[in-house]
C-alpha cells in the first residue's frame, strides 16, 4: 500500500526593484521579507540548518560536501505561524508552504503565499523613498535566460528503487505539461528566436538539460535526485520535483498536485502504466511545450509513437485501475480523488476537442487567448516588446495591475479558508505542532525546521524535539496538549523530551 502522498509547494518568486537606479535583488527580497516579519509576527523564528544536506544523491552518492549553502544561512530566514518557511534563495523571495495532506489544502496554502508576499510588498514598499516601488511576480524565468523555481515535494515510500520512480515519472512529468503549463512568450533556448517559438505552453521547459542528476539551477534534470527527505529516512523520500511552473490558476494547481500525487502512489503501489518512456526525454520536454496545438507525435523507446495527450490519457486509464483497487485515502480521501480524477479527464478531453474552453482554468490556454486578441487588436508581432511586458503583467501579484486576477479564473479555495492559512497551520501534519508553537511560546524557540524543533526554556540546555513523522504533531494528537501548556517547559515536560 502507498504510503500517504504529504505534499508542499516551494516559490522563489521574482522581484523587480522599480525606480532603483543600483538595484540589489538579495536586498531587496530581504527587505520584502523582513516587512513581513517586522509588520506581522510578534518575534522572528530562524531556520535551524542542523538537518539540511542537499549533496545527497538519491542514486546512493554523494555528489559534494552535504551542507547547507553558506550564503543562505547567512540570509534573511524565517519559520511562519503557519508552518511555512520564509527566505531568501538565490536573490529571490521564497516562501515554502508547510506540510499538507492532500492537493486541495496545499492548493490554498499556496494561494496563502501570494496573500503574504502581497502583504510584504506593500509593506516594504511603505519604507521606500517617493517614486521607487518593490514589485512581485509568480513567474519562472525574467526573460533574458535566467529562471527561478516552483519545486514540489511529495512523500514516496522509500522500498520504491529510486530507478523505478525514475522509469514511471519521467514520461509522466513531460507530457502533463499540457495542463500544467503557465504559458510563456518566445523562448530563451540558446539559438531561438520569436520566429521559432512565438509562444509555448511552459515556462521552464527552455531550461532542463538532463534527464536525471542532484541539480537545481545549472544543467537541470527533469527528474531531481535530491535525497533529503526532512522524515524518516528508512521509511521516505522525499521527491523533489523542479519541472513544474508557478501557476496563477487554482484550479491548474489542484490539478497538477492531484495527478502527480496518484502517479507516484501508483508507483509505490506497483500498477503505473509501462511503455511510455520517450526516447528522447529531454528533446520532448521543449517540443511538448513548443506544441501549442498538441498535434505532434514523439518518439517512445518502445518504438511506438505517442503525443502528449495520449500518454496522459494512458496515465488517467492506469489510474482509474488504480482507484478501483486502492481507492483514494492516501492522496486525501474519495472526495479529493473523485474531484481530480473528475478534472482530470475534463481537461485531457477539452485539450483534444476545445482547447480554449479551458481558458478559465488552465494558465497557458488563458494567456493565448487574450494575448491573440491584444495582438490582434494593435497589429503586433509576438517578438513586439509590448508582448512581453504583457506576459509578465499575467504574473504581477500586485492587486490592482496584475492580470491574472481580473480574468475570472476559477477558484478552488475560499476567500476565508485562504485569510485562516495566511496564519494558521494544516490541523492534519506534523506543521501543526510547528505553527502553533510558533503563536504560543516565541520566545523560546531557538530555530526550527522540518523535522525538528529547538526549545531554550532557561535553566537546561537547549532541547530539540524531533518530528520524524510528517503525520504526527497533528490537532488530533497535540492539539489539547498545546491548549493546557502554559509556556514551552511544560510542554516538552508533557511530551516527555
Amino acid at each position: 500500500m502507498a504510503v500517504h502522498k504529504v505534499v508542499g509547494i516551494e516559490t522563489e518568486f521574482g522581484i523587480l526593484h522599480r525606480n532603483d537606479g543600483d538595484s540589489n535583488p538579495v536586498a531587496a527580497s530581504s527587505m520584502i521579507i523582513n516587512a513581513y516579519v517586522n509588520g506581522y509576527l510578534e518575534r522572528k523564528v530562524g531556520w535551524d540548518f542542523e538537518d539540511e544536506h542537499p549533496g545527497v544523491d538519491a542514486r546512493g552518492f554523494n555528489e559534494f560536501d552535504a551542507l547547507a549553502p553558506e550564503i543562505e544561512t547567512h540570509l534573511v530566514n524565517a519559520v511562519l505561524t503557519n508552518g511555512a518557511r520564509y527566505y531568501v534563495d538565490h536573490a529571490h523571495p521564497e516562501l515554502s508552504t508547510p506540510e499538507c495532506t492532500d492537493a486541495l489544502q496545499c492548493t490554498v496554502y499556496d494561494r496563502a503565499a501570494e496573500e503574504i508576499l502581497i502583504r510584504s510588498m506593500e509593506k516594504a514598499n511603505q519604507l521606500l523613498p517617493e517614486g521607487e516601488e518593490l514589485v512581485i511576480h509568480k513567474n519562472n524565468s525574467d526573460g533574458k535566460g535566467n529562471s527561478y523555481g516552483c519545486h514540489e515535494n511529495y512523500l514516496v515510500d522509500r522500498a520504491v528503487p529510486f530507478g523505478q520512480i525514475v522509469q514511471f515519472i519521467t514520461p509522466f512529468f513531460i507530457s502533463r505539461q499540457v495542463f500544467c503549463g503557465a504559458g510563456k512568450v518566445g523562448s530563451e533556448a540558446p539559438g531561438l528566436t520569436h520566429e521559432d517559438v512565438p509562444f509555448q505552453i511552459t515556462q521552464r521547459a527552455d531550461f532542463f538539460e538532463e534527464e536525471v542528476g542532484l541539480e537545481t539551477t545549472l544543467k537541470r534534470p527533469i527528474v531531481n535526485t535530491r535525497d533529503e527527505p526532512h522524515a524518516d529516512s528508512k521509511k521516505y523520500r522525499r521527491l523533489h520535483v523542479i519541472v513544474g511552473d508557478a501557476n496563477m490558476s487554482e484550479a491548474q494547481t489542484f490539478l497538477k498536485l492531484g495527478t502527480t500525487s496518484i502517479v507516484l502512489a501508483m508507483i509505490d503501489d506497483g500498477m503505473a502504466p509501462d511503455g511510455l518512456a520517450f526516447e528522447s526525454p529531454v528533446r520532448a520536454m521543449r517540443e511538448v511545450s513548443y506544441d501549442i496545438d498538441l498535434g505532434l507525435s514523439h518518439r517512445l523507446l518502445s518504438g511506438k509513437t505517442a503525443s502528449a495527450l495520449e500518454v496522459q490519457w494512458a496515465y488517467f486509464t492506469a489510474a482509474q485501475k488504480w482507484a478501483e483497487r486502492f481507492g483514494f485515502d492516501v492522496i486525501g480521501g474519495s472526495e479529493i480523488g473523485n474531484d481530480i480524477m473528475r478534472r482530470w479527464e475534463d481537461v485531457l478531453t477539452a485539450l483534444g476537442e476545445d482547447i480554449d474552453s479551458l481558458a478559465t482554468s488552465i494558465d497557458w490556454v488563458a494567456k493565448r487567448r487574450l494575448y491573440e486578441g491584444f495582438r490582434d487588436r494593435h497589429s503586433l508581432e509576438w517578438s513586439d516588446p509590448r508582448m512581453a511586458a504583457l506576459d509578465l503583467q499575467y504574473h504581477d501579484l500586485r492587486p490592482d495591475k496584475g492580470l491574472a486576477r481580473r480574468i475570472g479564473l476559477e477558484r478552488v479555495s475560499s476567500d476565508s479558508a485562504v485569510q485562516v492559512a495566511i496564519d494558521q497551520p494544516p490541523p492534519t501534519t506534523r506543521a501543526y505542532f510547528r505553527g502553533r508553537c510558533l503563536e504560543r511560546y516565541p520566545d523560546q524557540i531557538v530555530a526550527a525546521n522540518w523535522d525538528s524543533m529547538v526549545f531554550d526554556v532557561g535553566a537546561d540546555p537547549l532541547r530539540r524535539v524531533p518530528m520524524l513523522e510528517p503525520l504526527r504533531g497533528t490537532a488530533a494528537h497535540v492539539g489539547n496538549l498545546l491548549d493546557e501548556c502554559e509556556d514551552a517547559a511544560e510542554l516538552l515536560k508533557r511530551l516527555g523530551t
